[in-house]
């Protein structure tokens, strides 16, 4: 079976970091696992590498579409493992970075989480519904799907819009289609690494400055370049950073409030990323107190790496 490094972890960690400087150690190449940064000219917003740090790594599984097509976890994971194979065929190692669990697994296991993709007469029904009257389609989930509703958030629109997707198409519940996933044998044998702060608040710091990072480099403009183009639409439009600067553009709050709403639902993200990489079996957490401290935390993942590999 061949191996893999994967380095996750919640937003604003210091993934991208840590992959890069694992890549150059080990001769490596970066295959990203984020459901956002697959969209093209979703930038800033994304956080996603620049063009300096693509140069010091090869990345892929990044500006593969555009904003509004179709798109979902089985056909990720069949595009990131042929990048996988070929990189593995030069000669190379595989670093998967990126804080999308399920996109991450769906990749190592190279198995499925149910049918269906994006944008669907079916997913616009349900998305239609969600607007109307959002408390009775959790309700629903609760009744067809009492395991995945436990997992969920009530307002979590993308998940129990998603899980509600394959019970109607299948009339079998997502929690089912995800323990068959979990049961199949792993296409490949993953050392999972993932970094964090050791204390929360300083997560919660990076993420702040991030935003305003963000609002620096043109978060804003980017985004009413997107709205004037049409091009925020579909799942971009529920992007994190995105949705958040359109309430200022469209007039429903000042900057201030949009920035201080961003910030926040980051923080949200974060907590709900923890959550999941907690559960990982086999993830090994690598923590830094401050930034002085990552040098060393990279070479603890890079012996680690090695003495695995």
């Amino acid at each position: 079976m061949e191996k893999v490094i994967v380095v996750a972890g919640p937003t604003a960690a210091g993934k991208t970091a840590l992959a890069i400087e694992l890549a150059q150690a080990l001769g490596g190449e970066i295959v990203s696992a984020d459901s956002m940064q697959i969209y093209r000219r979703l930038d800033i917003g994304t956080a996603k590498p620049t063009w300096e740090e693509q140069q010091q790594a090869r990345h892929h599984m990044i500006d593969v579409i555009w904003p509004g097509e179709e798109y979902s976890v089985s056909l990720y994971a069949k595009q990131a493992a042929q990048c996988v194979e070929d990189i593995l065929e030069r000669g190379k190692r595989v670093i998967v970075c990126g804080g999308t669990g399920l996109y991450i697994e769906a990749l190592l296991r190279g198995t499925d989480f149910g049918p269906g993709g994006q944008s669907t007469d079916l997913r616009r029904r349900l998305m239609e519904e969600w607007e109307k009257d959002p408390q009775a389609l959790w309700q629903e989930l609760m009744r067809v799907d009492p395991e995945k509703s436990r997992k969920l958030h009530p307002q979590d629109q993308k998940r129990v819009v998603r899980a509600l997707e394959v019970f109607r198409q299948t009339g079998k519940p997502l929690s089912y289609f995800e323990e068959q996933s979990r049961l199949a044998i792993p296409k490949y044998e993953a050392l999972w690494l993932g970094v964090r702060p050791k204390e929360r608040s300083t997560l919660y710091e990076r993420i702040n400055d991030r935003v305003t990072k963000m609002l620096e480099e043109g978060l804003l403009q980017e985004t009413r370049s997107l709205w004037e183009e049409g091009l925020l639409q579909g799942t971009a439009l529920q992007a994190i950073a995105y949705k958040e600067m359109l309430g200022f553009l469209r007039g429903e709050c000042s900057l201030e409030e949009s920035a201080d709403l961003l910030r926040r639902k980051s923080r949200n993200y974060a907590k709900r990323q923890l959550t999941y990489f907690n559960h990982v079996e086999g993830l090994r957490w690598l923590e830094y107190e401050k930034p002085e401290d990552f040098p060393a935390l990279v070479q603890i993942a890079t012996d680690l790496a090695l003495s695995w590999l």
